[in-house]
């Protein structure tokens, strides 16, 4: 089979879903070692991202980053950009954001993603907007790079489904790890091919997956837990009340019924 391209079997035996081996990282970040909690591709659905957040305060973590798309697609902007405010260290700029707060093309996104960016915008304050605006494309901290989709051109908006442009991405970061979102698919890749858990001595590309429109066959959430200092990371996945985030896409005439569809599908 080429290596050009990952099947979904092998994307998925890349992804670490369970706590690895404690190890020290190697790093020469003057930022101290922490536990963290990566959010992607949140996309306005309130339902998922306040069980998520239930999660991440029961595994008491150190800060919380969000890899941008806090809007798009489901019914709670408002609700949602505000806890994401509220709680996160630091959020970078999404595709879906920069279009919902007027910084981007709105027809650069597929036909239900405009639908939903138009649903969006409207729902939002000024201030609203000028927050999601103003998010940097790209955050580093504790020797951690976060980046919605690829850190050698965030503008691109590119999926990262290729091996070979995986593999170029790391001559883009300086850190250890850079985090991405914007498939909707977890997974992990190290700089050396064949390296399938996270362990010192090696770089890692980490997809976290998405929390709020997983597209990866399951309707169950998708974010990432990293602890720098003893180098374990771990894909969380779980159920949250995926009828009652269809629900308000149905009663919403704004919002096309094929979005509430996919949540219950994950796809």
């Amino acid at each position: 089979m080429p290596r050009d391209r990952l099947p979904p079997a092998i994307v998925g035996s890349l992804l670490c879903a369970a706590e690895l081996m404690p190890r020290r990282f190697a790093s020469s970040s003057p930022h101290p070692p922490v536990r963290l909690a990566v959010l992607s591709d949140i996309h306005s659905n309130l339902e998922a991202l306040e069980r998520a957040f239930r999660a991440i305060d029961a595994a008491d973590v150190d800060a919380v980053y969000c890899l941008g798309d806090v809007v798009g697609y489901n019914a709670d902007p408002a609700a949602c950009v505000d806890l994401v405010r509220e709680r996160c260290e630091a959020v970078v700029l999404g595709n879906h954001d920069a279009a919902v707060a007027g910084t981007a093309d709105v027809s650069r996104l597929p036909p239900d993603g405009q639908e939903a960016a138009r649903h969006n915008r409207a729902q939002l304050s000024d201030a609203q907007r000028d927050y999601l605006a103003d998010r940097p494309l790209l955050h580093t901290d504790a020797n951690c790079t976060f980046v919605h989709a690829t850190p050698d051109a965030p503008t691109a908006w590119t999926r990262l489904t290729a091996y070979p442009a995986a593999q170029d991405q790391f001559a883009h970061f300086d850190t250890d790890v850079c985090f991405v979102g914007h498939t909707h698919s977890p997974a992990v890749m190290a700089d050396t091919l064949g390296v399938f858990q996270v362990q010192t001595g090696h770089r890692y590309l980490i997809n976290v997956g998405s929390v709020g429109q997983p597209r990866d066959g399951t309707p169950k959430l998708s974010f990432g837990l990293f602890d720098t200092e003893d180098v374990a990371y771990e894909n969380v996945r779980l159920d949250y009340d995926v009828a009652a985030a269809a629900r308000k896409i149905r009663n919403d005439a704004q919002l096309p019924n094929r979005l509430a569809d996919r949540l219950e599908n994950g796809t």
